[in-house]
């Protein structure tokens, strides 16, 4: 490669796709689990767990890996976390509704339930927290195509006028669906306030 090609590159914004995140920690082995047990992530490579900085990578597909947990000495809870600046959430996509709520069936059979569930119009989300307090949402493509939710979140008016959406009982959605209501449908009675939880979320859990 000659100084010409490297300086015509150097003018093009490239694309690169997000790879992984890292988290630091003071609990690694109870993060480990509840990633394995939230999101079927196993351990690919730890460093020594005796050291007192120690690493782990996890991955649940085809990557090498999608999640980095550092263990670091002397960190303590943050009980002033919601006014400082951070990473607010890591979010995490299902193929179908029906692995959504089938994970929603799963993890509440083990104690992992959400704080809030929500039909945003373009996704149904579902926020949890890890063991550190990290947000971790688990959520499905309403239309099944990035590009058609992408137009969504660009020119709908129910997006520009309410984004997070209308709350939602996955327990209802799970009744719904076990009686033949498509996705599709399950959507649209969302939003037409069917699958309203008896009590509302209190949204200052994710803040």
């Amino acid at each position: 490669m000659n100084s010409e090609t490297i300086s015509m590159n150097s003018e093009t914004i490239v694309h690169p796709k997000l790879h992984h995140l890292q988290l630091a920690t003071g609990a690694m082995e109870p993060m480990i689990d509840w990633y394995r047990k939230a999101l079927g992530m196993t351990v690919v490579r730890r460093t020594d767990a005796s050291k007192p900085l120690s690493v782990a990578w996890l991955s649940n597909d085809e990557a090498n890996y999608r999640l980095s947990l550092i263990q670091l000495p002397r960190l303590s809870a943050d009980p002033a976390r919601s006014r400082h600046p951070r990473l607010h959430h890591l979010a995490f996509q299902c193929r179908t509704l029906d692995d959504l709520l089938g994970t929603y069936a799963r993890l509440k059979r083990i104690g992992i339930v959400p704080a809030l569930c929500a039909d945003g119009g373009w996704q149904t989300a579902f926020y949890y927290e890890d063991p550190d307090g990290n947000g971790v949402e688990i959520n499905v493509d309403n239309y099944g195509d990035s590009r058609t939710s992408g137009e969504h979140i660009r020119h709908s008016p129910e997006f520009v006028k309410n984004p997070p959406g209308l709350f939602v009982d996955p327990e209802k959605m799970i009744v719904a669906r076990a009686v033949g209501a498509s996705p599709w449908e399950l959507h649209k009675r969302a939003w037409a306030g069917e699958f309203n939880p008896s009590k509302s979320y209190d949204v200052r859990v994710l803040f």
